[in-house]
């Protein structure tokens, strides 16, 4: 699961810079058993980024096509306290403007355009998510896809 967290006018949307693969990327992960997929995504908002938020609206679900991604659900949030800071997850914590976003892997560009979209939750496939684009980034950024791997396998290497 991942939360998207718009600044109030809704021209800039909050990233986090991953240590275990140093990538940009929305803020989100794992659900621990028996935690509700919105408590889980406020618990890790605040461990990646030092804010506390509240769920406003499921943006939708996405459904893997392969081994490379899950089953996510995307919540639109916004923040009630907490400072941004970082963390032992996060290399970097920052507002972009939505014109102006860094090279994100996929499906986070997206994840940011269904949000930004305002609509009633998609439900679709991460068709973004593919072997071809894993390969084509293994060409362009060999070690960035090397440590994704490794994380994938439960090797992450933080820096």
């Amino acid at each position: 699961m991942a939360g998207v967290i718009f600044n109030p006018d809704r021209t800039a949307v909050l990233l986090i810079k991953r240590r275990d693969v140093p990538v940009w990327v929305l803020p989100g992960g794992g659900i621990e058993p028996g935690e509700l997929p919105q408590d889980a995504m406020v618990r890790e908002i605040v461990e990646e980024t030092g804010l506390t938020v509240k769920a406003d609206r499921l943006v939708g679900i996405y459904t893997p096509i392969n081994r490379l991604a899950r089953r996510t659900k995307l919540y639109e949030c916004t923040p009630i306290g907490g400072t941004l800071s970082l963390s032992d997850e996060t290399g970097g914590v920052s507002f972009f403007h939505c014109s102006e976003l860094p090279p994100l892997p996929p499906p986070y560009r997206e994840w940011i355009d269904d949000a930004k979209a305002f609509g009633p939750p998609v439900i679709k496939p991460l068709s973004s998510v593919t072997y071809s684009a894993l390969l084509l980034n293994l060409l362009r950024h060999p070690i960035l896809v090397i440590r994704f791997l490794l994380a994938r396998l439960g090797l992450a290497i933080n820096t």
